[in-house]
């Protein structure tokens, strides 16, 4: 049995071809299983094949003075309604017919971005999540996310 968290929706889907640039907007886009997005240069055989941020720290970049927008910290999948402080490596995303399990929570920033150095902040490192594509599926903006975490009794029942 799993226990439902969170759900919200797809605000944006955003791929790019190579590394260290923002990403180009999509209205939808192939989730590959033990892969990540189709087309996106961060796909591959990793724990951080897809990343997630949520519109709603997007916004507090633009509040501080960033011109910023969906796809400008690289994450693939923008939503809305969900609060990734709220979620553990280890949870699980639907996303239609796709699946994904949340590995990695925020990340180290190697070097400071424009926005770093425009505003003296950047939300990715500390509210970004990174997931690994368990089934594949299309994915499309608007579609519904759900984001649950395991309750004790299921770990109980696949353990006997």
């Amino acid at each position: 049995m799993w226990m439902m968290r969170q759900s919200g929706r797809i605000a944006a889907i955003s791929v790019s071809s190579e590394k260290g640039v923002s990403k180009t907007n999509v209205e939808g886009a192939l989730l590959v299983a033990e892969h990540g997005l189709r087309g996106d240069a961060h796909a591959g055989p990793w724990h951080r094949q897809v990343s997630f941020l949520a519109v709603e720290s997007i916004a507090k970049m633009r509040d501080r003075g960033a011109d910023v927008h969906p796809g400008s910290f690289a994450e693939n999948i923008t939503t809305e309604g969900i609060d990734f402080g709220q979620v553990e490596v280890g949870d699980q995303v639907v996303i239609g017919d796709a699946l994904l399990e949340i590995t990695q929570l925020g990340k180290e920033c190697h070097a400071r971005c424009a926005i770093f150095d425009l505003v003296g902040d950047c939300v990715m490192p500390k509210e970004g999540v990174f997931a690994k594509v368990l089934r594949g599926a299309e994915i499309a903006v608007a579609d519904r996310v759900e984001v649950s975490r395991p309750t004790a009794e299921a770990g109980e029942a696949g353990q006997s």
